[in-house]
Parts: C-alpha cells; structure tokens; sequence
C-alpha cells in the first residue's frame, strides 16, 4: 500500500470513503451545513466517529483546493491509499467462476475518462479494472470527483505491464476483446458467454499495434455514420451497459 496521503473533495467522494471500513480518513474539512448532509446519508451511522474535523468557511475551503478547480460541496478529505489488489489472486479464489469481465485501460490518461470508466464499471458490474501502475492519477482530485464515489467499490488491479497481463489471462481462458474505431466486429453480434477482457485505448490514438494485433477480436461500436466516433468514458459505458442487460436474460 502506498503511504502518501492526499486530498479528496465532493459530496459523493468524501462520503463513500467515509462509508467504507477499508479506507481510513485522516481529516475532513467541512462546514456545518455539509455536516448535516453526511449525517443524512448515513442516519443510523456517525461516519465522523474517529475523523479529525476542521470546520471551514467557503472561501477557506477553496483555498484548499484551488489549483485543482473543482467544486468541492463544502467536504474536503485527506485520505489515505487503500491496499492494493492482486490479480493472481483474484482468480485464485473466484477459478470456478466462468464469466468474468474484467476491463483493461491502455495508455488512458485522463483522471475525468478514468473517474467517468470507473463510474460506469461499478454502475454495470464490472468486476474489475486492470490499469498500468507507473500512469495510474493514483491522487487525482479530478479522479475521485469523476467517479462519485466508485472509487471506493471498484476492484482496481495495478500491474507493471499490461501486455504480460493480457498474455497471463489469456493463459487462463480469458478472451481479450479490443475496442477500437477501426475495428471489424460489431460487439453486439459477439457470445459473451465466458471470460473477457474489455480493451480500450488511449483517448487520442486508441490502441496499439501490437496489442491490437494479440487482441482475439477487435471490435467497434456501430454508431451515427456522421459521427467519427465517441469518447471513451461514452463508449466504456455503452458496453457495460450491454453487457450487463446480457445477464439478465
């Protein structure tokens, strides 16, 4: 686990680490009318129970986080790293299951898409997100606002190399379905059924050469023909969407 700590801000951020039992909140800065907004998310729990409280006036507040131009609802929190997931292990306990989904970000930089993906990953059951750790906003205020508050319900899995990944989980009767503007198949004609990898690329050049190449299918979301294409968070969240109404029928 990483041993910085670092700020988060907003209503559904601050919240939900609040909420979770595996993350530990430092210090809240906050003013009394966001008090009672935390109280009325959880009425039978007093989420400040051993959280040091710093009560601020907007302006205070702001100063803050002024460099980061977000709008913070009256609720900062200094919040430590969560422990980090492993992805051997993962399938280790879940091997009997036969129809994981996983989603793989290569060179995804932006901490909006990322907190946008993470959002609609969690919404859509995803079961996790595998995310290269050197590039990885780990302590990105615009992260954590754009998730509202998934970050504290996402599987992420931070790994060295996301090729060698992709390679292990191939090895492990996962299919790796890249997703790409150029790509040959429209993913609503794909069986679902099993083990997938969900592969999008970076915002401006997609994926790789190479990785497209090691993808088993290379797929492409049928869209308006006057339209080039959609940005990844829209895109992750139209085959989640998908994919998740599949297992429902």
């Amino acid at each position: 686990m990483k041993k910085s700590t670092f700020l988060i801000a907003g209503k559904h951020a601050v919240i939900e680490a609040l909420k979770n039992p595996s993350r530990k909140v430092l210090r809240l800065f906050l003013n009394e009318e966001s008090k009672k907004t935390i109280h009325r998310a959880s009425p039978n729990k007093n989420l400040l129970e051993n959280v040091s409280l710093f009560y601020k006036n907007k302006k205070e507040l702001d100063r803050l986080i002024a460099k980061d131009q977000i709008s913070h609802q009256g609720l900062i929190a200094e919040i430590e790293h969560l422990e980090d997931q492993n992805i051997k292990n993962y399938l280790k306990i879940h091997k009997d299951r036969k129809n994981i989904k996983f989603v793989a970000l290569e060179d995804v930089t932006d901490p909006r898409n990322i907190g946008s993906i993470i959002r609609s990953a969690v919404s859509f059951n995803i079961d996790g997100l595998i995310v290269k750790e050197r590039s990885f906003p780990f302590e990105s205020m615009l992260l954590y606002k754009s998730a509202s508050g998934c970050m504290e319900h996402v599987k992420l899995f931070f790994v060295s190399n996301i090729k060698t990944t992709l390679k292990h989980l191939k090895d492990n009767d996962f299919w790796i379905c890249g997703f790409d503007k150029d790509g040959k198949d429209d993913f609503t004609k794909h069986d679902w059924k099993g083990n997938h990898v969900l592969l999008f690329g970076s915002e401006g050049y997609g994926l790789k050469y190479q990785t497209a190449k090691n993808s088993d299918f290379l797929m492409k979301i049928i869209i308006n023909s006057r339209v080039e294409s959609l940005n990844i968070s829209n895109s992750a969240a139209v085959v989640f969407h998908y994919i998740n109404e599949l297992k429902k029928n």
